[in-house]
């Protein structure tokens, strides 16, 4: 596949992989969304009732 080349340690096995973003722009996306989705599968959740409500309250005033 053009631009994607692969680093590879003392044994030949590929370790790494670089990516001609300009090429592949969209894979690199799909990737990165993929990882921090994952990054993310431990914290805690919050319903969209809960955020709806949280957004439509008014702001409190200061002073």
């Amino acid at each position: 596949m053009s631009g994607i080349s692969f680093m590879v340690d003392e044994h030949r096995r590929k370790t790494a992989a670089v990516i001609d973003l300009c090429e592949h722009e969209r894979l690199w996306e799909d990737f990165y969304d993929s990882l921090l989705a994952a990054s993310r599968a431990n914290e805690p959740r919050e319903s969209l009732e809960s955020v709806r409500r949280r957004l439509t309250r008014k702001p409190a005033r200061n002073g």
